[in-house]
């Protein structure tokens, strides 16, 4: 069981009246108990928000908007999450940071060795990315894809994610991304992590080592960080000027050697 505190403030500066969409809730899945507050003001004045697939939706004139999120949360580990027909035709294409299909030579020759277990391929994926990816802020973009942070030996947490989704794709295991409240990470942020799939289930795995998995609380999974980016301004124009992340646990974070298998509730 994970008990978490978890939250996030933000503050845009609206140029032009904008769209949002927000992902900073602790997503509800089996065993995931949440009790959660999500305050949202322009200026002073409350601005209302509406829940839309994955996340929550508003609209804000310009001015100074303020959110704030902030939730407790309890996690009972129950049976993983089984990978069905349609998740592994979506979770083995390549996407839009997740060029698999550009990847898939070099993945066949570098880990064919590991063939024809999944399991000592992931193993072997996820020791390539973290040993020969610096994780070092400003080396990337919001444009960067897993190509790019391969030839360039660096980048955050969602290229090192975006490199082992794409690497396990392009060998045919299926993966997906997942943004997680990190509660150990330094310094603290949103956290990108991958999902793979290994004799029919779901596995968290992540290749930076900087934060437990088995304290990972969950916000949004997707093919990659198309799909689960903390905010995105889906029209007019306002610039993130503030965040700040906050994540911990009850008691001692739990100690994570990288390699045993957990599952992201």
């Amino acid at each position: 069981m994970v008990d978490a505190h978890v939250g996030s403030t933000l503050e845009f500066q609206v140029e032009e009246t904008a769209e949002v969409q927000l992902m900073v809730a602790v997503c509800p899945r089996p065993g995931v108990t949440v009790d959660e507050t999500l305050t949202v003001q322009l200026d002073g004045v409350p601005v209302e928000v509406r829940p839309v697939a994955g996340g929550h939706y508003l609209t804000a004139g310009p001015g100074l908007l303020h959110i704030d999120y902030g939730a407790a949360v309890t996690v009972v580990r129950g049976a993983p999450e089984r990978l069905d027909l349609g998740q592994r035709i979506a979770a083995t294409r390549p996407s839009r940071y997740c060029p698999s299909d550009r990847l898939a030579g070099f993945a066949a020759r570098e880990f064919q060795r590991f063939a024809p277990s999944h399991a000592d391929t992931v193993a072997g994926i996820v020791d390539y990315v973290h040993r020969h990816t610096r994780y070092e802020a400003g080396t990337s973009t919001g444009t960067t894809d897993a190509t790019e942070t391969l030839l360039s030996g660096a980048g955050v947490c969602r290229d090192f994610a975006h490199l082992v989704a794409t690497l396990a794709r392009a060998v045919n295991i299926p993966a997906r991304t997942a943004a997680v409240y990190a509660p150990g990470l330094s310094p603290m942020d949103f956290h990108a992590v991958v999902e793979v799939a290994v004799d029919g289930e779901w596995r968290v795995v992540d290749a930076t080592g900087l934060a437990p998995r088995q304290s990972l609380i969950r916000i949004a999974t997707g093919a990659d960080a198309a799909e689960t980016a903390f905010a995105s301004v889906l029209t007019g124009a306002a610039d993130l000027t503030f965040l700040e992340v906050r994540a911990v646990t009850a008691g001692d974070l739990p100690a994570d050697d990288g390699h045993g298998v957990v599952h992201l509730p």
